[in-house]
């Protein structure tokens, strides 16, 4: 592709935003990052203001009805902009009140995925088991799939995350292998498919779900949702605070230590099991539970609910 000319002041916004866009993509930026954060919110912005206009824009942020998280967010991208352009700007600052991430109870989200249709419910309890972002599970090829091993491989990770092998259930492998090979990518029709297209589809049926089922708890769940419980879950099985930072990529402890007081359990919220096989065991372990003592020659096992 040739190289796209710096815009001059006489530029008009849209050919202002694709050379801003560009220079990204040049600088190295995540796809993922250009398109879903700074295309969308310019996008965003241009359709609502003068885009090239500060004052236009900051007005429109400023009475936008968004968190001041998600104003900081739009301002940043704007201050980018406007950085590439020479336009002078004076940042507004916004205070960002911290929220605890929503943790799902394991009930609602089983009851959301055997509603799903087939497709995207194998993908939702992709995203359950393994905590990826849904752009990295949407990001999965054949390729990276040990159906041998039952292991996920997610080797396109986002948010300058880290590569990572995940363990997963033979279940859950089971259910991927049934999956028509369209194209190199198992979740997509077309290795151009968009996620926001399976993404929008996910949250209607959620809705269709959560109100066939009166459960107003489901309609709250998304793929984000399920990547923070399984970290918190995996933080109160484990105690292990840098397992469950590699589990989600993380490359700062500090993004992780959230998870360690999400959620505070006790001592009766335990689904309780017994085996009498290795087999048995083998499969509860695989299930999420864990080994607690031998009984009468039976094996006890438990899970938080």
């Amino acid at each position: 592709m040739g190289s796209t000319p710096i815009p001059s002041s006489t530029t008009e916004p849209l050919d202002c935003t694709a050379s801003f866009l560009w220079e990204l993509k040049k600088r190295g930026y995540a796809e993922t990052t250009i398109k879903q954060n700074y295309a969308k919110i310019l996008k965003h912005l241009s359709q609502n203001c003068s885009i090239n206009n500060p004052d236009s824009v900051l007005g429109f942020i400023a009475n936008k009805h968004i968190s001041n998280g998600r104003k900081e967010i739009f301002v940043d991208v704007y201050a980018n902009y406007c950085k590439f352009l020479k336009i002078p700007l004076v940042k507004p600052r916004y205070n960002r009140v911290d929220k605890l991430p929503y943790i799902p109870l394991e009930k609602d989200i089983e009851s959301l995925i055997s509603a799903l249709p087939r497709k995207v419910s194998i993908l939702t309890r992709t995203i359950s088991e393994t905590g990826a972002r849904c752009g990295e599970a949407f990001a999965l090829k054949w390729i990276d799939i040990d159906f041998q091993n039952s292991c996920i491989n997610i080797n396109t990770p986002e948010k300058n995350s880290k590569a990572r092998r995940l363990k997963v259930s033979p279940q859950l492998t089971g259910l991927i292998s049934s999956l028509q090979r369209r194209c190199e990518y198992v979740f997509r029709a077309s290795a151009n498919a968009k996620i926001e297209s399976i993404e929008a589809y996910f949250m209607r049926e959620r809705k269709k779900i959560a109100n066939a089922l009166c459960n107003p708890a489901i309609g709250q769940i998304n793929w984000k949702s399920l990547r923070h419980y399984k970290a918190t879950m995996e933080y109160h099985r484990t105690k292990d605070i840098l397992h469950v930072m590699n589990l989600l990529g993380h490359k700062n402890i500090k993004n992780t230590l959230v998870y360690t007081h999400l959620i505070e359990f006790k001592t009766e919220e335990y689904t309780s099991k017994t085996a009498k096989t290795v087999e048995e065991a083998q499969k509860l372990i695989e299930e999420g539970f864990e080994f607690v003592a031998i009984f009468d020659n039976l094996m006890l096992f438990r899970k938080r609910k």
